[in-house]
This record gives C-alpha cells, sequence and structure tokens, in this order.
C-alpha cells in the first residue's frame, strides 16, 4: 500500500489505525496517519469514531486538535455524539456543545438522562443556556411535547455489519427499526431490523432504506399527529425540526394516551368543568372553575322556562302536559348530546372538519327523524294506554319526531359552527345545545298541542 492509498477512505491501513489507538500510542506514526486521517475525511472519521466504544471514541477524538475535533464532531450521528460527550471532561463538552448551532445542540442534550442534561445547561453560559431551555420546551398541545428522543439513528453510508455493532451500543434505543441520515445529518429512511438482520454484511443502510412519506415538524399540533397516525396506519412518527433533523419519534400508544387525556378533558369542559381540574382537586377549585358557567346555565334555564309560560294557558287547560313536558325534553336532550359526542370526537380526532358540515348535519338530522319515529311510536302508544287520549298520544308522538330531529342537527352544528369561529367547542356545546334542545322540546310539544287542542277534550 502507497502513502497515498493509506488516507483513502475505507482503506485498511486508517482503519486499523483507528481500532489501536490506545493500545500503542507511543508510536508517533500512528498519530500522524490519524491526524491526516481526521483532517483529510472527516465524515469518514466521525464513522469510524461511531464503531469504537464511546470510552476509546471520546478518547480519540480528544486527542486531536480543537479545531480538527469540532469539525469531526458535527459529522457524528445524535446518538453517537450523546455517549460519546458523556465520557469527556465538561470542558470539553462546552467546547463541543457550543460548535453545534443552537436546534442540534438542544437535540442532543435532549437525548440525555435529566440530571445529566441538567448539568451542562448548569455550567454553561447563561444566554446559551436560556436559549436551549426554551428550544426544548414544547408547548402542550404540539408535537414536540409527545415525541420520544430515544430513537436511534445511524449515517446511511454505514455497512450492515457496521450498523450491528452499533446496535449493541444503544440497546436502550433499539426498537424495531432505525433511522438512517444524510452526510449533512438529515433524516434519509427507516430500516426495519428484520431487513437488516437478513441483509448482506456489506449492504449499505442507504441500499436497505425505505422512505419516509409522513412525518410531522415538532411544532405540529397533536391534532395533526393523530391525524396523521391515523390516516396513514402507522405506529411511529418521526419528529424533524425545520432542515429535516430527525429530533425524535411519537409512538402510536403514546399518542393515544394524550388523545385520551384530550378527550377527558373534553367531556369535562362539555359539562363546564375546567380541564384541569382533577378528582382530588379542591373544593375551592372546582366551586371558581364552575361557577360561571353555572350562571350561564340558568340563565339559559329561564329562558326555556319563558318558553313554557308562553303556554301557560293551555297547560292550564290540560294538565296532562306538564306530566309529558319532563318527556319530551328528556328525549331531545339525549338526541342532542348523542350527537354532539360523536360530532365532536370526529373533531377532536380530525376525522371530519368545518367543511363536513352539512354530511355530519344531513347524518344526524337524519338518525334525529328515524329514531324520532320509532321513539314516536313507542311512546304515543304508551300515552294512550295511560290516558285514553289519542290526541294526546299524536301530539306526543308529533312532538318526538320534531324535536329530535332538530337536537340532532343541533348537536352536530354547534360544535362545527363553534369550531368555525375559532371557539373551542367543548368548552360551551353542551350548555348550547341544552339550550336549543329544551327549547326545540318544549315549543314543539307544547306548540302541537296549542294547534290540536280540539283533540285533547
Amino acid at each position: 500500500m502507497t502513502k497515498d492509498q493509506a488516507f483513502l477512505p475505507g482503506a485498511e491501513l486508517p482503519t486499523a489505525l483507528l481500532s489501536s489507538v490506545g493500545q500503542v500510542p507511543e508510536l508517533p506514526s500512528i498519530a500522524i496517519l490519524t491526524h491526516a486521517f481526521f483532517s483529510r475525511y472527516p465524515r469518514d472519521a466521525a464513522r469510524k469514531l461511531e464503531s469504537l466504544s464511546s470510552e476509546d471514541a471520546a478518547e480519540l477524538l480528544m486527542s486531536q486538535p480543537s479545531t480538527l475535533r469540532q469539525r469531526v464532531w458535527a459529522y457524528l450521528t445524535p446518538p453517537a455524539a450523546g455517549q460519546i460527550l458523556l465520557m469527556t471532561s465538561d470542558e470539553f463538552a462546552l467546547e463541543l456543545l457550543a460548535v453545534l448551532d443552537a436546534g442540534p445542540c438542544a437535540s442532543l442534550l435532549a437525548r440525555l438522562e435529566e440530571s445529566k442534561r441538567e448539568h451542562y445547561l448548569t455550567i454553561m453560559d447563561e444566554g446559551q443556556s436560556q436559549e436551549l431551555r426554551e428550544l426544548m420546551d414544547y408547548p402542550a398541545n404540539c408535537a414536540g411535547h409527545m415525541m420520544d428522543t430515544r430513537v436511534l439513528a445511524l449515517s446511511m453510508q454505514l455497512t450492515t455489519a457496521e450498523a450491528m455493532i452499533q446496535l449493541k451500543q444503544h440497546p436502550a434505543v433499539m426498537r424495531r427499526r432505525i433511522y438512517t441520515l444524510d452526510g449533512d445529518m438529515r433524516l434519509h429512511g427507516k430500516v426495519d431490523l428484520e431487513h437488516l438482520v437478513t441483509a448482506e454484511p456489506e449492504q449499505t443502510l442507504a441500499a436497505l432504506s425505505s422512505s419516509i412519506t409522513v412525518s410531522v415538524t415538532a411544532l405540529d399540533p397533536k391534532d395533526d399527529v393523530a391525524e396523521k397516525l391515523q390516516k396513514n396506519a402507522i405506529d411511529i412518527l418521526p419528529v424533524v425540526d425545520v432542515h429535516n433533523r430527525l429530533l425524535g419519534v411519537i409512538r402510536g400508544d403514546s399518542a393515544i394516551e394524550v388523545l385520551k387525556e384530550d378527550i377527558a378533558g373534553d367531556l369535562q369542559a362539555m359539562v363546564g368543568a375546567s380541564r384541569d381540574e382533577q378528582a382530588l382537586s379542591s373544593s375551592f377549585f372546582a366551586v371558581r372553575k364552575r361557577q360561571p358557567w353555572l350562571q350561564i346555565n340558568l340563565l339559559t334555564g329561564f329562558l326555556a322556562a319563558a318558553v313554557v309560560g308562553l303556554f301557560e294557558s293551555t297547560i292550564a287547560q290540560f294538565t296532562a302536559l306538564a306530566i309529558l313536558m319532563p318527556v319530551a325534553a328528556g328525549q331531545s336532550g339525549n338526541t342532542g348530546a348523542q350527537a354532539l359526542a360523536v360530532t365532536m370526537r370526529g373533531l377532536t380526532l380530525r376525522e371530519i372538519t368545518t367543511r363536513h358540515w352539512y354530511k355530519v348535519m344531513f347524518k344526524e338530522a337524519s338518525a334525529g327523524l328515524i329514531n324520532g319515529i320509532a321513539i314516536a311510536i313507542t311512546c304515543g302508544i304508551g300515552v294512550y294506554f295511560w290516558s285514553k287520549n289519542a290526541g294526546l298520544a299524536l301530539v306526543i308522538a308529533l312532538a318526538m319526531v320534531i324535536s329530535m330531529t332538530i337536537a340532532g342537527t343541533a348537536g352536530a352544528l354547534v360544535p362545527i359552527c363553534l369550531k368555525k369561529l375559532g371557539q373551542d367547542p367543548a368548552q360551551s356545546s353542551s350548555i348550547i345545545l341544552t339550550t336549543v334542545t329544551d327549547i326545540a322540546g318544549f315549543m314543539s310539544f307544547l306548540g302541537i298541542a296549542a294547534a290540536l287542542s280540539n283533540l285533547l277534550g
């Protein structure tokens, strides 16, 4: 082998020299060749460092001049960089972290255990520390807050044999697949472990990689995460930054847990309870959060009572109407609540958007009409045998059909309209819907009774 051949990427001599560093450091020729290899081929040097143990890689990297180790450091994949960083002194760690841009630096620190991450943030410059903390503190309603940073990403230039060596160095993060990065540390593709272990040793990860068609950025809302997981039938979703650098992954089971919490919060909000209230929250906290909505609900109750007041003379003439009013209002309320729950679920899981308002409205109105006819038959028969009054049975039957159709329509339209207006549909949908269904139930029942009063005698 000639002198020039010794420095070519992948040549046997530099590889052997790198592997033997630390065993015979007294040989000046090894140090010279290693320095030349790092200087001329920093990307390849980074790949060789990744194949060493963390201790040996850190020792070798720190033995190089400052400018040279910083140059090679920039080409290390995040998993390897994180382990090497832990093997260095605080002085060298601060130097290496300062080399990285704020985004990659925050991503690297996010991979570390909380105690170690906090240690580095404490000893670095206050301005830099504050910037990194802000970058790692994602809002609770975005993808970055849901992601798992413990993800294995390797260079696409590695062979299968080299990748298998690295898998043994990262057992804690080894899952069903690994991700591949290009030379600029951008996300390239993914390789399932079953394909990796059956591949030929000399095959590169680039040849085994399949493309990634779906990903999210760290600031994408969690609704988008749920939509993409559901529509694409995938169990893991990569999270990238604006430069397509891999930050972490969102696992389907984790996303489902978050969405369960959101749906539970929506259910609380729908009945006027705060999303922040827990089962063991103090009574004063519960009162402070619930009281405003109870006052609003009281006003809507007076509105429904005013509707009843319009038919005071009719009720006074036919006292049986007062007995049956709760039946009419209760059935319309239940119908509207069912339509509201289904529509809210669709909006939360992004199964529908406000553009689908007509389809959702038509579906719920049709369901309300059909259910209303079925309930009207049952209720009409029951009222007839109770009162022996065919006119009263007809009135309650017609009221059921009309009020349940209106309630189904309202249950679909109320949350969609609130969403369209930029309001939280979970916060006030239930109160608005209750008002609508009460008025619809009373108005239809008492209005029909007034119109058909000649049949009630």
